[in-house]
């Protein structure tokens, strides 16, 4: 007795609801506990052996299953803890030899079929090969058309933006908006970059804008340019175009005081000035490292700029462009849309594009996209241009189905 183990009295309960104490040596085993608990709430179950192992002990509180050849010390069980005896789940019955073969049947039958059965298949029927340059050419078509729909509604916003009376004055506002668009476009953690390195902030500006905004790419440029002698020279669209300034009160007069020919006259060709000052800015700019690469196989410089116009500044397109049949040309891209057809009508007519067409900002829109493809997505997302456009991509998907 003096060397014994402690005795341990144990809580155990079953998922009948039976609840009992069971008084056990720590170096009692998990299987001769089990036995004992089986012997004291199922009289008799202990004549067939496989009863003690279907059956488990579980510690209550953690949650664990305990082992059989594991003793109750070596399972850490302390004094008065809670055992809970449950019985297996009886394991799944195997398949029948005819199911497995049902089963299996099934799936063959819902197997895919392998090349051969798809050549066996369509032996009987023509031949037809899937041309990739015609899927290439239709997608040529689509950008295409899509960008005479832009010109055509161009023309379209201008003059019903001319009848209001307040064109004027809403069009040096969007002419002012549209410069603070171009300042915002710079970034200035990136100009922050080249500034330190000791590069001038108008050429590292410059440098940026022509590099679509890598840091890397800016930084080669104006170590490749720092002799030349137009380095500091504006890009095209940035030189000041202003109206002047006697025409521009002229025209605010004409637009408050009662409204005459000579002031009607005036108004008209500020909005022409202004109009031509928005275009100016977002002339068309290529991409200098493809103009380069492009010309170094052979091209004339004046192809690779309309190559690259086509194909907004994608190098690889522009290529292909021009060792191809070279549609649409350059000329393409200015002309609009039939403006009978059906397409053209349906845009027309409907009430949200009507009203956006109303909103200097949507010919903004309009114009930055023509120059500049890869903003359609900012456009589209903003809340002023986004139903305007979603509108027109829309109807036009809606008519090419049909």
């Amino acid at each position: 007795k003096i060397f014994a183990g402690k005795v341990l009295r144990l809580h155990v309960c079953t998922m009948e609801g039976a609840e009992w104490l069971e008084e056990v040596p720590e170096d009692t085993t998990v299987e001769k506990l089990k036995e004992r608990c089986l012997k004291h709430c199922v009289p008799g179950s202990l004549e067939d052996p496989k009863t003690v192992t279907h059956h488990k002990l579980i510690h209550a509180t953690s949650e664990k299953v305990l082992t059989d050849t594991k003793t109750v010390l070596e399972e850490n069980i302390q004094d008065r803890d809670v055992l809970l005896l449950v019985k297996k789940r009886a394991p799944a019955l195997l398949p029948k030899m005819a199911d497995v073969v049902a089963e299996e049947k099934r799936k063959q039958e819902q197997k895919a079929p392998d090349k051969d059965a798809i050549l066996k298949a369509t032996a009987n029927l023509p031949a037809r090969s899937v041309d990739r340059s015609v899927t290439h050419h239709n997608m040529r078509d689509f950008q295409t058309e899509l960008r005479k729909i832009l010109v055509s509604l161009i023309e379209v916003a201008q003059k019903l933006l001319a009848l209001n009376p307040d064109a004027v004055e809403l069009f040096k506002k969007a002419n002012a908006m549209l410069d603070e668009d171009e300042e915002d476009r710079v970034d200035e953690i990136a100009l922050r970059q080249l500034t330190e390195m000791g590069f001038p902030e108008s050429r590292a500006i410059k440098a940026l804008r022509l590099n679509h905004m890598s840091v890397t790419q800016a930084m080669e440029w104006l170590i490749e340019h720092a002799d030349d002698p137009a380095v500091d020279a504006p890009l095209p669209g940035q030189a000041p175009a202003e109206v002047p300034a006697e025409g521009a009160a002229s025209s605010a007069e004409a637009a408050a005081g009662p409204s005459s020919e000579e002031g009607g006259e005036e108004a008209k060709d500020e909005l022409t000035e202004i109009f031509k000052k928005i275009r100016r800015k977002r002339e068309f700019r290529p991409d200098p490292r493809a103009v380069i690469a492009l010309m170094e196989m052979g091209f004339d410089e004046k192809e690779v700029v309309d190559a690259l116009r086509v194909n907004n500044n994608q190098q690889n397109a522009a290529c292909e462009w021009l060792l191809g049949d070279r549609k649409p040309s350059p000329e393409d891209l200015d002309k609009g849309i039939d403006t009978n057809s059906p397409l053209f009508q349906a845009i027309l007519e409907n009430p949200v594009v009507q009203l956006g067409l109303t909103n200097p900002k949507t010919l903004l829109a309009f114009e930055d996209m023509l120059e500049n493809p890869l903003n359609s997505t900012q456009w589209m997302n903003d809340p002023e241009t986004g139903p305007v456009m979603l509108q027109i991509s829309r109807i036009f998907q809606t008519l090419n189905r049909t």
